[in-house]
């Protein structure tokens, strides 16, 4: 059997986009007659398309598409399309819809097979909204015996996931029936490491069953989820057959009957696959945002100088802007570090003193202030003014705001609501500190684009006299530590202190983190890569007392 692999980036909700991208997949890959061309789950849609399925106007337009998909379909009447959509359910009582997969050919529906496991941890919700196959069937179709499945149909492996959530075990059930060939249709959002996993995954079906495996993922972004693709096939002896790149889209047909091993798998290295990721993210959202062009406030830091690094990458110099707006307690390096940073990227860089505003401000609150010392209330002011100034070049030109906070700094607070908070997306709100630099030297891995003196220097807000995050902070290697045990792997902090931690700072942090929920709750979309992503990733009560 030969099969085209469609590893394509929809857009959610672009019915008549995503419908464009199947037919010219097909003229692609006409000459090459394919069997069957595999597109993603809900890939008429996007995937995922969250609330929009409890609205009728949405499942009516999806069930045209699948009608114009029926029609797209006449024009290659000997081959077949397999592709992700919603069926409605019939039945009496459940859920409204199917989340399926359908075997189309010739015009005609060959076959369904709707979603059997339906994912309600980390960032899916799919009980929400779908209803999980009653049951769970083979179709003959080219020679073969076809086991088809749907993402997380297959993500039941004890070997892998010794805490099963899952009674059912569809590949099991589809082996028992005969199955020759699985093919499992995907939306798998990006983590670190996953792909490995991923791998790990189809081998242990494929040894375990002697079959061979296609896995089709979709890629793309969409708000904070981002998929990799990756996508893969196996002959029955696990032996990698295909193997489509990351963070791109890519069509490339196999010949079952014919297949040459392409060697072991490697994963990508882990900042190497972040930096792409990130850079998928931000032009994703951008786009599909209807977005041209970002602004960056440039601090002469870190996090801003890597945020407005991938954004060029992502976007283009010509459409990137960066603001410095230097205080009173700006120091000099700061200021000419920015400088640097915008030459070497090629990119336009205003400068938008604050220090006029910022006295203004004071001046004005100085009577409601009588009596008060200074603290941080006026550190923030400076901050908000900033984000002030960020926001309103955003609406004047039409410019998305980049914010650039890092998780590290969001997790405990470190941060300013309506002031470095603000913005359209949060570059930086799932990548720990400690990784920043990491992609700050990836960044300069063939030449000097941030400046050496950025990365070396102390880290600092620069809202006061000489300050200095670790301050205030324990230092980043440690709060990353700690967060990532509490936060990623949900250890209590006793727990964590027993890993050989102080005291006195794990329970620091951890207060922090518990008593910020109300900043994050406000903060800007942030694009998810970790297994426990603030936003979508991780869901917690604001009003909430943490005694324990």
């Amino acid at each position: 059997m030969k099969i085209s692999l469609a590893q394509l980036n929809p857009t959610i909700g672009d019915f008549d986009g995503n419908l464009e991208k199947i037919r010219q997949t097909l003229k692609s890959v006409k000459n090459e007659n394919p069997d069957v061309v595999v597109f993603p789950e809900l890939f008429l849609s996007g995937y995922p398309p969250l609330d929009l399925l409890e609205r009728d106007d949405f499942i009516n337009k999806y069930l045209e598409s699948i009608n114009d998909l029926l029609r797209i379909s006449e024009n290659y009447p000997g081959i077949g399309i397999i592709c992700g959509v919603v069926q409605p359910n019939q039945n009496r009582f459940g859920k409204k819809l199917y989340n399926s997969a359908l075997l189309v050919r010739g015009g005609k529906i060959c076959f369904i097979q709707h979603k059997s496991l339906l994912p309600t941890y980390d960032v899916f919700d799919e009980a929400r909204y779908f209803e999980p196959a009653s049951s769970i069937d083979t179709y003959n179709y080219c020679g073969e015996i076809l086991g088809i499945t749907i993402c997380e149909d297959i993500w039941n492996d004890p070997d892998i996931f010794p805490d099963r959530i899952y009674a059912r075990d569809p590949l099991k059930m589809l082996n028992n029936k005969g199955a020759t060939l699985f093919i499992n249709i995907s939306a798998s959002p990006f983590g670190i490491g996953k792909e490995l996993v991923r791998y790990r995954l189809l081998a242990n079906h494929v040894r375990r069953y002697n079959r061979p495996f296609v896995m089709l993922n979709q890629v793309g972004a969409n708000d904070e989820l981002i998929s990799d693709g990756r996508s893969l096939a196996m002959d029955g002896k696990a032996n990698l057959i295909a193997l489509l790149p990351s963070f791109e889209e890519k069509i490339v047909t196999i010949d079952l009957d014919n297949s040459i091993s392409i060697g072991d798998f490697r994963p990508q290295e882990v900042v190497e696959s972040v930096h792409n990721a990130l850079i998928l993210g931000i032009n994703d959202y951008m786009k599909k945002c209807g977005f041209k062009k970002a602004v960056v406030g440039l601090s002469g830091g870190i996090d801003s100088a890597v945020v407005c690094s991938l954004a060029v990458e992502a976007l283009g110099a010509e459409n990137v802007l960066g603001v410095n707006m230097p205080s009173l307690y700006s120091s000099k390096s700061s200021i000419e570090d920015s400088k640097k940073l915008s030459k070497n990227l090629g990119i336009k860089l205003l400068a938008v003193p604050i220090t006029p505003i910022f006295n203004s401000y004071i001046k004005t609150m100085r009577s409601h202030f009588s009596g008060r010392s200074e603290d941080e209330t006026e550190e923030n002011i400076q901050a908000r003014i900033r984000g002030n100034i960020l926001m309103a070049l955003s609406n004047k030109f039409g410019y998305l705001t980049l914010s650039t906070g890092n998780k590290s700094e969001l997790s405990v607070g470190y941060c300013t609501l309506y002031g470095d908070m603000s913005g359209g997306l949060s570059v930086l709100a799932d990548v720990p500190k400690t990784l920043v630099y990491k992609l700050a030297r990836y960044i300069n891995r063939k030449k000097e684009i941030i400046p050496k003196s950025i990365i070396e220097k102390p880290p600092s807000a620069e809202l006061k006299p000489d300050q200095k995050d670790q301050d205030t902070l324990p230092p980043y290697h440690v709060l990353d530590r700690i967060l990532e045990l509490y936060l990623d792997q949900g250890m209590s902090a006793e727990k964590i202190i027993e890993s050989g931690l102080d005291q006195t700072t794990v329970k620091w942090v951890i207060n922090a983190i518990n008593k910020n929920e109300h900043k994050r709750r406000q903060a800007a979309p942030g694009l998810k890569i970790t297994s426990k992503a603030f936003g979508i990733g991780r869901r917690m009560p604001v009003a909430a007392k943490y005694d324990w």
